[in-house]
């Protein structure tokens, strides 16, 4: 153990004096929760201040003046299309949808027909989109109105038009619906362990053995394993320094919130940020033990950050799983590193309670993946010593 903590210390203060690692550390974690929050903040506010504005965008709008009262007295202020709206609208240059009204609307309208009105948007233009749902209520609010008032012209009861009763019941919490917009606070955090312990994994692996340094290291009494333990305690407490910076960043990060009905949503206190620390601990020790791993086999730096490519490609890519997978969590997930925790810090900021099986499968398979790729890194590094 003495020769373990005497590699810990050399490795760490290795790690720290390095400029990379430092800047890795204040870009990765300390701006981490404020820009994520603004980000997520502009995203919400832009899509509050259209609706706020009331605006419905119209071609043809004096063919018919009904319409247009209806709008009206639905509080919506009614202005001209753009020319080449449709090119605007392609090119995402164009925040609202466009209604196109023809010349025979009016006439149309007074002889019972149903005139053709189109909602032109691009589903392409995400800022668009969003308000061709607006579009779509008013019409039909539209269509109501007509049909309620050529129903009491000839005397039939409104009450026909209605034959149940609908209301809308939305069983989701408040937490649950701000999670919905904060879904990717779980894999900005999770990115920046990851990238926080690549550096140090790979400099204290195939950054040795190209320097030249690695081999005077291994004729020390030190045994390889009690090398690789200092090593991996020294690059696990990088990803680990990097996990408490990122969580606790969006304490702070909270006053840059720009939109006041996401400031009242997101509870995101020190007991969020504890439980996310409680997931992650486990999982940089894990990580940092793999990329390890995968470096302890290549003899330069720029080899062995091609090796970890791979590893940061899978690892980005298995919170998709959690994403895509309409069918809801599934019991499997929990066995899986990295999509185990983007699914419990899920919960966490839904405010549903961890479990002790919630927290120790994810613990126990971060703590056997670490031992194995340990155990292969000090076999791979008797081998050199043996050579």
């Amino acid at each position: 153990m003495r020769a373990a903590l005497a590699v810990f210390r050399k490795e760490l203060l290795d790690a720290l004096r390095d400029r990379r690692t430092l800047l890795m550390v204040l870009l990765s974690s300390v701006a981490m929760g404020p820009v994520v929050l603004v980000l997520i903040s502009t995203l919400v506010s832009g899509v509050e201040r259209r609706a706020e504005a009331r605006e419905v965008l119209v071609v043809g709008i004096e063919h018919a003046p009904t319409l247009r009262n209806f709008l009206e007295r639905q509080t919506y202020t009614v202005k001209a299309a753009p020319a080449g709206y449709e090119q605007l609208l392609k090119d995402s240059q164009l925040a609202d949808p466009v209604l196109v009204i023809g010349a025979e609307f009016e006439r149309e309208l007074a002889r019972g027909e149903a005139p053709l009105v189109e909602v032109v948007g691009s589903s392409a233009n995400t800022r668009a989109q969003g308000g061709v749902g607006r579009m779509l209520s008013l019409l039909r609010g539209f269509n109501r109105e007509q049909a309620v008032l050529r129903l009491a012209v000839r005397g039939v009861s409104v009450d026909a038009l209605e034959a149940i009763q609908v209301e809308e019941r939305d069983l989701a919490s408040p937490a649950t619906r701000a999670a919905q917009l904060a879904f990717m606070v779980p894999f900005f955090v999770l990115m920046a362990v990851l990238y926080g312990a690549l550096t140090a994994a790979l400099d204290t692996t195939a950054g040795e053995r190209e320097r030249g340094s690695l081999e005077p290291l291994l004729m020390n009494p030190a045994t390889p394993l009690a090398l690789t333990v200092g090593k991996w305690a020294a690059v696990a407490c990088v990803g680990m320094l990097i996990a408490v910076l990122s969580c606790f960043s969006f304490l702070p990060g909270q006053w840059l919130l720009r939109s006041e009905t996401l400031a009242a949503m997101f509870r995101f206190g020190p007991g969020e940020a504890g439980a996310f620390l409680l997931l992650l601990l486990p999982l940089a020790g894990a990580l940092a033990a793999l990329l390890m791993a995968v470096a302890i086999r290549c003899k330069t730096f720029k080899e062995a950050q091609a090796n970890a490519t791979i590893v940061v490609l899978v690892v980005s890519m298995l919170p998709l799983v959690g994403f895509l997978n309409q069918g809801g969590e599934a019991p499997w997930h929990l066995w899986v590193p990295a999509l185990a925790q983007i699914t419990l810090m899920g919960r966490v900021l839904k405010g549903e309670a961890l479990g002790a099986v919630d927290v120790g499968v994810p613990l126990i398979v971060s703590a056997l993946l670490a031992a194995a790729c340990l155990l292969y890194v000090a076999r791979m590094l008797r081998a050199a010593a043996v050579k």
